[in-house]
């Protein structure tokens, strides 16, 4: 560093820096060290020196004491910064309001935002009829544009029967609540014994029909929000409905809409050989007829199958499996083991 100093006035501080390899930064860094008092105590440098533009602590406090104000607690410091200065007031510049509050610690989110609570995933098992019910509501066609009728319908998952189901004017808790009522008289529900799920509606969300269902001891669980997945069956039952032959566009009346759906559920529980369920018919699932018809079918196959063995090349055949268990949502573990079987 010496070379340099005695260098640099005769060919200049580049080169001589350049010639021996140094940066200018070191060199000038030596020329001019920093000065670093010592504090008092003899520990460190002293604290660094206050700019006399920088605001004394009457100004910073009343900084402080606007941005803390309960109209400007949810604003953010240049919302606050221009409002001050739309009423004539001049407190700092807005970096300054900044730094105040980073100083305090004070720089978060200052606005009110909704929180969402936490919801849990429903895990629903049926392994019997009349033990998880699942009911939704969907929007049928009227006669005219932008009119509907309302179709209601209760669902027991273990068999994909439909235990009750209405046609109405309009979307409503009392009405859901008297079908779920007359329901549950229909199918003889014992206190304790049946949970009954559905989406996040304000019809299934009514304080009516959360009254009824405890009052009844029924347990009610509902779908997480925008989670189509957490109702399947109803779901499911919908689709069956609407892309049956014969589902008109528009239905002109009530007495329409509700005349088509007696049919369509008469057929629905009793012919429909649903894939869920074994390809039955879950009229014969949810009144314990399943078995007798799957014992039926066993024996025709065998009869099949000895008549023409040779046409079974995969072996001797069996007709598909009843239901055992039925999940809305299954654990993860189980989900596992059903894999690894």
């Amino acid at each position: 560093m010496e070379a340099a100093a005695s260098l640099a006035p005769t060919v200049g501080v580049a080169p001589a820096c350049r010639a021996l390899g140094l940066s200018r930064a070191s060199f000038y860094r030596a020329e001019h060290p920093p000065l670093a008092p010592a504090t008092p105590s003899g520990e460190g440098p002293a604290p660094r020196r206050v700019s006399p533009r920088a605001l004394d602590s009457a100004e910073r406090q009343d900084v402080l004491g606007q941005l803390h104000a309960p109209r400007f607690a949810d604003r953010s410091p240049t919302e606050v910064y221009a409002t001050l200065l739309d009423e004539g007031v001049y407190l700092a510049s807005e970096r300054t309001f900044y730094r105040i509050l980073a100083e305090k610690g004070e720089t978060r989110e200052r606005r009110d935002q909704l929180t969402h609570p936490t919801y849990h995933t429903p895990e629903l098992l049926a392994v019997r009829p009349n033990e998880v019910w699942s009911w939704d509501i969907t929007r049928l066609l009227g006669p005219a544009k932008w009119s509907y009728f309302y179709l209601y319908v209760i669902l027991d998952i273990f068999s994909r029967y439909v235990v009750g189901w209405m046609v109405a004017y309009r979307e409503q808790a009392a009405l859901a609540e008297r079908l779920i009522a007359e329901t549950l008289i229909k199918q003889e529900i014992a206190a304790g014994a049946l949970t009954i799920h559905a989406d996040r509606g304000t019809s299934m969300l009514s304080k009516p029909v959360a009254l009824l269902l405890a009052d009844l001891g029924v347990t009610k669980t509902h779908s997480r929000p925008y989670t189509s997945n957490d109702n399947p069956f109803s779901e499911a039952q919908f689709k069956t409905l609407k892309y049956r032959p014969g589902f008109p566009e528009r239905f002109a009346s009530i007495e329409e809409a509700r005349s088509f759906c007696h049919a369509f559920f008469t057929w629905y529980n009793a012919d429909h050989r649903h894939a869920g369920i074994g390809l039955m018919p879950p009229e014969a699932v949810h009144y314990g007829r399943a078995s007798d018809l799957h014992a039926t079918r066993a024996d025709v196959l065998h009869v099949a199958y000895l008549a023409h063995p040779e046409r079974f090349v995969h072996g001797h055949p069996v007709p598909p499996s009843l239901p055992t268990a039925v999940w809305i949502n299954p654990p993860m573990t189980t989900k596992t083991e059903e894999v690894s079987q």
